[in-house]
């Protein structure tokens, strides 16, 4: 077990049944508590220890979002029972955009607004909420070189790519503030300053690749320093557009990759010297004639077909390609037909199967060997889940806490997994004796936790292991709820004659979040959420002592 996750587990309290997650029991003071009775007067049991209910709290509120008006984010020093949140205009990340210079009147020079339509990118996450991400794109005409994209508060990185393909893309990074939103700027180079890099991608030897390919170069970051270009699939030649900063790298990456993934092409990556001439072709390789890949997915008592999993086979193939093949679902029968080109003999593909919402059976990648004919594969029996288990009960120990909703997040993967689906919330609830049961695939998650009679929502992170056995359990120490507090208030921003004229944030989404840090890493708990009535008032139950 790696630093991190035993401190994880060391952290959460987990112990292990069936799998051994826990080897020893961890020294009292690595433990934190499990209910607000161990805290001292005042404070709350939290996943990361006894803290101030009322500290490290930050509000998010989206007022309108099709009106362009996006998420604000607030740190709450001090929380009262009536908390008027008041918002600012509509957050902006403003920006310009020019291309050469020209001379002024008085002798001397000015930047040459670019008016040209661009591609806009803007993608980040909160900055006061770790783990909200923040995502924003649209195509726009700068007016006089200038332009302005709504977003939410947050760090970002910008990506202006010009629609004209012969000039390359910028990024930026921009950091937008409620108050104030942000500024961004960027300076397309002019003909001098671009650079031209022709190439040529082939199959192998004389062959031209027999599919629609695009050729793009990338930093080591993997940050685009050209426009995807199409490879002419006639000749096989290509030209990428690069700025003269860029060509005289050291080396940078080409990628290629099929532009409908059906072609069955791989994708490949090559490391290059800009600054000298392409003379030589680059060889995606012959990964070999398409084949029919057959087979039967079954549920993990290893009888009762798997119908409706995505199932896909990826890998590396003939030639040093990454092949991504195009997923499909199983039958009735849990029955599949692929497409796939063959495997080579040193690195199987692997077959990733993804079961169905509601299966027992997890997340599988199975290693299969695909030869250069059709291939009829073995039946693959998919895992059972891991069983994660656990109880909660009532504000100081009152009893059980009996039909206590339960929502699961993924937030990270395991080494060697794929992070799992999205999350869900959990059809069932806790039973009477306050316990719950859920399946899990390998990976990270936060458990959520939503009582009624109102009491607030509490939040458990979970590393959840493959596990070898069907009878592999692992066991949450049981924990408390808090007792809630209610909390109200009017959100308000500044009057817009178009979206607020009142100024009332109505139907406003406002949610409240505690920073906490798990595992030396920052991590967010979504104590609360709500939505504003016609007045723009909102309430609320957030934990208390």
């Amino acid at each position: 077990m790696t630093r991190a996750r035993r401190a994880l587990a060391l952290a959460l309290g987990l112990t292990g049944a069936g799998c051994g997650f826990l080897e020893e029991e961890p020294p009292p003071d690595q433990l934190v508590c499990r209910s607000d009775a161990e805290c001292a007067p005042g404070q709350v049991c939290f996943v990361d220890g006894c803290g101030n209910p009322g500290g490290d709290i930050v509000v998010e509120v989206e007022p309108l979002p099709k009106a362009g008006l996006l998420a604000q984010d607030f740190p709450v020093d001090r929380l009262r029972a009536e908390q008027n949140l008041e918002l600012f205009s509509p957050v902006r990340l403003r920006g310009e955009v020019s291309r050469g210079t020209m001379a002024t009147p008085d002798g001397g020079l000015a930047s040459i607004p670019y008016r040209a339509p661009v591609h806009l990118l803007a993608t980040g996450e909160s900055r006061l909420i770790p783990g909200v991400a923040r995502r924003y794109e649209t195509t726009l005409f700068p007016q006089d070189g200038a332009w302005a994209l709504p977003v939410g508060s947050g760090d970002y990185t910008v990506t202006l790519t010009p629609l004209d393909p012969g000039l390359p893309p910028l990024s930026r990074t921009a950091s937008v503030d409620p108050a104030t939103g942000g500024t961004v700027t960027f300076e397309l180079p002019t003909a001098p300053n671009v650079v031209t890099l022709s190439g040529t991608l082939v199959l192998q030897g004389p062959a031209l690749v027999d599919a629609d390919m695009e050729v793009q170069a990338l930093d080591e970051s993997l940050r685009p320093l050209s426009q995807r270009a199409r490879v002419a699939r006639d000749t096989g030649a290509f030209q990428l557009v690069l700025a003269r900063a860029d060509a005289q790298r050291a080396t940078v990456l080409l990628r290629a990759a099929p532009v409908d993934a059906a072609d069955l092409m791989p994708r490949k990556t090559f490391v290059v010297d800009p600054s000298e001439p392409l003379t030589s072709p680059l060889e995606l390789g012959n990964p070999g004639a398409a084949v029919k890949v057959t087979g039967r997915v079954l549920e993990s008592n290893g009888q009762t077909p798997m119908a409706g999993a995505r199932v896909a086979l990826q890998g590396r193939v003939a030639g040093g390609g990454t092949f991504q093949g195009v997923p499909v679902l199983t039958d009735a029968q849990g029955r599949y037909q692929l497409q796939s080109r063959p495997g080579v003999a040193e690195s199987p593909l692997t077959l990733v199967i993804v079961p169905p919402p509601g299966s027992p059976s997890r997340l599988t990648l199975q290693p299969v060997t695909v030869a250069v004919v059709d291939t009829a594969l073995d039946d693959v029996t998919c895992p059972a889940r891991m069983t994660v288990t656990g109880s909660v009960k009532n504000p100081e120990g009152s009893g059980p806490a009996s039909g206590v909703r339960i929502v699961v997040e993924p937030v990270g993967a395991l080494t060697g997994w794929p992070q799992p689906p999205l999350g869900f919330e959990s059809p069932q609830t806790t039973n009477s004796e306050g316990q719950f049961s859920l399946a899990l695939d390998p990976g990270e998650y936060r458990l959520d936790f939503l009582p009624g009679e109102n009491l607030p929502r509490v939040s458990r992170f979970v590393s959840v292991p493959a596990g070898n056995s069907p009878t592999d359990v692992l066991q949450l120490a049981a924990f408390t709820l808090s007792r809630g507090r209610s909390l109200s208030g009017r959100i308000t921003l500044p009057p817009d004659p178009e979206v607020a004229p009142d100024g009332i944030a109505a139907n406003a989404s406002v949610r409240f979040f505690r920073v906490v840090t798990v595992a030396g890493r920052p991590e967010s708990l979504l104590l609360a959420q709500t939505v504003s009535d016609s007045t723009g008032r909102y309430s609320t139950v957030l934990p208390t002592r």
